[in-house]
């Protein structure tokens, strides 16, 4: 396997300097690149948004989409216009032959766009039947084609207040008429959209920087091939594909995070709260399952007992007998702390075996029976015991810290383990030991699992975020 070593392991700290710049920069480009996207995906459904808070933005951005008025719709807004010009002349009324052709041909154009719908190509057909429903409304008919037929009459308008009729018109029909639109289409049947003029630019900056960055990362670790560099940065790529735009959002958030102008820790911890939850619990019981099961595998296969009866043919990564180490440290520990702290105990132990072994002796009833003599035994009994737990931790210490005596304890070391894996190469005791001890890790392993599935995931993992949060400093006592 080929060893990628790093030529400096260590991350020099944020410094503010020209890269920390420069990845802010390119992020808040990334950003200003992902609202276009999202303008431009959005523009569409939320023309008419869009067309009623920002008409400069409209008429300039339905260059881009291909988007021109609509010919049928423009020309009847055309006329409604002309109508409303020739009747705010001075001398002019309902009953001039110019008012009259322009109402006639209103009533006609009105006909045609109920038939025809010209609203169906932009797929507007929830604007068409707001239009017939509003004027159905206001007139008080039945159908759109005999309101439209009644509305643009000498006769309705004379009869009613001609300001008010128009100003509905123009403020309740006329902005939904105006929305429509037709969209052109290329030489393959697609409709125009001249997005990426605009895209392209960040594509081409941001496949720039990729390919820097790949040079840089695969000169700077020496054996990283430049497959390996690029995968390293897979998400980049999103950036510059001309398709599936909407998921630049993935590397702009990373991009945002890595040049901390904006931490997405808390916001990505609450969002995977629960699933992290349950993942690590059904993680944690297939981990647990999995090292029982090898180790339920390796005894039954007496790898096990093969590695305790035969430690040479095992893997020695320091040269080191770590279970020759840990015996000697503990056989330190026994003597220099565990012996003297225990010593009462000791003597006490000793006390009851000498006196025991007293009592059972012809010896020890005389010498109480005689006068005089009574405690005597009792006293020999705590000085012998006394002295043999002294005795016996001052040997062991002085055997232990001496040279020669040093070597005595590593040969009974030596022969006890040797001993012991003679006694434990029984056939017969490896068996009974491999079935006890499998069966103790299935009933570890049922009972583990049994009872993790009792426990509450997300509590354990509240109880976890808790011990990571830093405790508050004691507040200073107010004085009165």
């Amino acid at each position: 396997m080929q060893t990628i070593k790093t030529a400096n392991p260590e991350v020099p700290p944020n410094t503010g300097g020209p890269i920390d710049w420069f990845k802010k920069f390119m992020a808040i480009l990334a950003v200003i690149n992902l609202l276009l996207v999202g303008f431009d995906s959005s523009y569409i459904p939320l023309r008419d948004i869009y067309f009623q808070q920002l008409p400069p933005v409209v008429i300039a951005y339905d260059q881009v989409k291909g988007i021109e008025p609509h010919p049928e719709t423009e020309k009847y807004l055309q006329t409604v216009h002309q109508l409303t010009l020739e009747l705010q002349q001075p001398q002019s009324s309902l009953e001039t032959p110019q008012v009259e052709n322009l109402l006639e041909s209103l009533r006609h154009e009105s006909e045609g766009m109920l038939n025809e719908n010209p609203f169906m190509a932009a797929g507007k057909f929830g604007t068409f039947a707001k239009i017939q429903r509003r004027m159905r409304q206001h007139l008080g008919t039945e159908y759109a084609s005999e309101a439209f037929q009644t509305f643009w009459t000498s006769s309705y308008l004379s009869t009613h207040n001609l300001s008010q009729e128009l100003n509905f018109f123009q403020s309740q029909i006329n902005p939904l008429i105006a929305s429509n639109y037709f969209r052109n289409v290329d030489e393959i049947g697609q409709v125009v959209d001249e997005f990426w003029r605009i895209d392209i630019f960040f594509m081409c900056l941001f496949g720039l920087e990729f390919l820097l960055r790949t040079f840089f990362r695969h000169r700077r670790v020496s054996g990283l091939r430049w497959i390996d560099a690029m995968l390293r940065r897979w998400y980049d790529v999103l950036l510059f594909l001309p398709f599936w735009r909407g998921l630049r959002v993935i590397p702009v958030a990373v991009r945002l995070q890595q040049s901390e102008l904006f931490n997405f820790d808390r916001i990505l911890v609450q969002m995977t709260h629960e699933p992290a939850a349950r993942l690590a619990d059904r993680l944690s019981r297939f981990v647990m399952v999995r090292f029982i099961n090898q180790a339920q595998d390796s005894i039954r296969e007496g790898t096990a007992a093969q590695s305790l009866l035969n430690p040479q043919a095992a893997i020695d990564l320091n040269n080191v007998n770590e279970i020759e180490v840990i015996t000697d440290r503990l056989l330190e520990l026994t003597i220099y702390k565990v012996l003297p702290q225990i010593k009462p105990e000791l003597e006490a132990v000793l006390h009851h075996s000498i006196e025991g072994a007293f009592k059972d002796s012809g010896v020890y009833q005389s010498l109480k029976s005689l006068p005089g003599l009574g405690n005597l035994p009792t006293d020999f009994t705590e000085q012998m015991a006394s002295s043999l737990a002294q005795t016996t931790v001052t040997v062991l210490e002085t055997s232990y810290a001496d040279v020669e005596g040093r070597v005595l304890f590593d040969r009974l070391s030596q022969q006890f383990n040797q001993a012991f894996r003679k006694a434990l190469g029984d056939r017969k005791t490896q068996e009974e030991i491999q079935i006890l001890l499998t069966d103790f890790l299935e009933e570890l392993k049922l009972n583990y699992v049994v009872k993790s599935t009792h426990s509450d995931p997300e509590a354990t993992l509240a109880e976890i975020e808790n011990l990571y949060q830093p405790e508050e400093p004691p507040s200073l006592p107010s004085v009165q």
